[in-house]
């Protein structure tokens, strides 16, 4: 049994479905060896997308994603998709093949020195430089990777141990993982009494909730103690909002928008599940004088807008529970007028027919077709803000936005993934132009696989995001236009189907049948991003309803 062998089976034991990534000279050891696994390996057109599959993989199913890279350009490309699920925390693997041991001393022909490159970017980096730690490397590798905060780990594996003979009796080592413990019953009265004694509390929910599986009692606390709850852009849906009318929606506007209005109201703030990268605490704490409760399954960073008055640590779903056994239900709703305000504002443009179309109106249609258990993967840009703040979910892990990292072009390689991971669902991908062409090449292996996904591309020609923050800082753009290629033909080039919007009325029936085809479809929507500056003006100026 070659060291290689060893190392899928190793792979296999701890429950590995795919590997996304690209064969290379010093992975051919690790290749050839999975011909005789039950691993699927997906091959991709760039590392970048591989690490984005396994990034969505990872936070769909809980379960690390497994990305695969060669040797210095492939293991570098891997990096942006890889940093991005260890800020975000998704559980991932990442493997690169190295040079032999022999050469790693010295400078030499495409050598870098990757355990210490990711090391900066995951939870845990290693080299194999022997083939008998294979079991005890690729078990802690996939044990801290799943271990909350969940994150990435990196594995480099050398061609010449890979090649290495081993006993046949060696094996991969047991599966254990941690088990969050029970929160300590002080710090959990002193929460209750802190949300007993306050007068205006309200709850930030983070992505934390989805990690923990803790939404259902998420929703019961807000429920039974009647205090209304936000959520992060990574933890939309973790309450229902048609069903809770103590949802306020998505908290992370860096404007005076209504959910800020609740924070500045509020007394105390009980942050369940939520880390700092999902939305900055200077931006809806400016004052650091609010009583904050921390409620998650790791201590908080240390912030001076975070100052923690108590600390809940344990089992988040055992946290919740607890607290709102003994805690005291509030009465009224003061934020009542805050969520209407948001209901009207999600629904003002339904019947809007201006074109180009507006993104109000795109998020509307979208909703209407997609079933509430489909899943939209979100890129990164001016969609985002209007995706975060205006697509209703009713379930976690059905509206994926990365706001830890923030990485452009996600959506294309992640939909896919979510494809993978739930081929009963109906899967989107949600991006700008700019976004989309990052990774525009991931639609080869989408094709190739046969996973149905729809791409729905916002037409601006420019860095819609960019041009924003350049208008709102300085009255005037820079550098932010381009030109796309005929976005139809291109998805015939590819064998999937295109779609162009020429009048919004048939964005409805467009993605209709797009979700119905059974192949790829791809969708171009001019988007009147004027409405970015008016949305600005609007919460910039708007006074808080009663």
């Amino acid at each position: 049994m070659k060291s290689s062998d060893l190392f899928v089976k190793c792979l296999e034991n701890e429950g590995v479905e795919y590997i996304f990534g690209i064969p290379g000279e010093e992975n051919l050891d690790v290749m050839d060896s999975l011909l005789d696994s039950h691993i699927k390996f997906i091959t991709t057109r760039h590392e970048q997308g591989a690490a984005f599959m396994a990034d969505v993989y990872g936070r769909l199913t809980g379960k690390a994603g497994v990305c695969l890279g060669t040797l210095g350009p492939g293991a570098t490309n891997l990096i942006t998709g890889v940093a991005d699920a260890n800020m975000d925390h998704a559980p991932v693997v990442a493997i690169a093949g190295q040079a032999s041991t022999h050469r790693l001393h010295k400078e030499s022909h495409q050598v870098l020195d990757l355990e210490e490159m990711f090391r900066a970017i995951t939870k845990y980096s290693a080299r194999l430089l022997t083939p008998n730690i294979i079991p005890e490397v690729v078990r802690k590798a996939f044990k801290v990777a799943q271990t909350e905060k969940t994150g990435a780990c990196f594995i480099e594996f050398p061609e010449n141990i890979a090649e290495m003979d081993m006993p046949e009796d060696e094996h991969p080592l047991m599966i254990k993982q941690p088990v969050a413990p029970v929160p300590p019953q002080e710090k959990v009265e002193q929460a209750a009494k802190m949300i007993s004694d306050a007068k205006h509390p309200i709850i930030l929910a983070g992505n934390g909730v989805v990690r923990a599986k803790a939404w259902k009692q998420l929703h019961n606390f807000s429920k039974d103690l009647n205090i209304p709850v936000a959520n992060t852009f990574m933890a939309k849906g973790v309450v229902p909002f048609a069903k809770n009318p103590l949802a306020l929606g998505s908290a992370g506007l860096q404007a005076k928008d209504y959910v800020s209005c609740g924070f500045d109201r509020a007394d105390v703030v009980i942050c369940v599940g939520y880390d700092l990268v999902e939305y900055h605490p200077y931006l809806w704490h400016p004052t650091k004088d609010r009583t904050i409760i921390h409620i998650d399954a790791s201590p908080a960073e240390v912030d001076a807008y975070y100052p923690v008055a108590v600390g809940v640590l344990g089992d988040v779903k055992h946290s919740l529970n607890r607290i709102a056994e003994i805690a005291s239900p509030h009465t009224g709703n003061a934020m009542r007028g805050l969520r209407k305000a948001l209901v009207d504002d999600m629904s003002q443009h339904k019947e809007n027919n201006n074109f180009p179309v507006t993104p109000q109106k795109i998020i509307w249609d979208l909703r209407t077709v997609m079933e509430m258990e489909d899943i939209a993967i979100s890129d990164v840009g001016a969609h985002k803000m209007w995706m975060a703040r205006m697509f209703r979910c009713e379930k976690p892990n059905t509206c994926l936005i990365s706001n830890g990292f923030a990485s452009m072009g996600i959506a294309v390689p992640g939909a896919i993934a979510a494809k993978l991971a739930y081929p009963d669902r109906k899967v989107v991908a949600v991006t700008g132009d700019a976004g989309f062409m990052m990774n525009s090449q991931e639609i080869e292996v989408a094709m190739r696989l046969g996973t149905p996904v729809v791409i729905l591309i916002w037409n601006d020609s420019a860095y819609g995001l960019i041009e924003w923050k350049q208008m709102n800082g300085f009255g005037r753009k820079s550098n932010i236009d381009f030109n796309n290629p005929d976005f139809v033909k291109y998805a015939e080039a590819f064998g999937a189907t295109g779609y162009r919007i020429e009048k919004t009325e048939d964005l409805l029936p467009t993605l209709q049948k797009a979700l119905e085809d059974n192949t790829v479809s791809i969708i171009d929507c001019p988007v009147d991003y004027s409405e970015n500056l008016k949305l600005t003006e609007k919460l910039g100026e708007m006074v808080c309803p009663i």
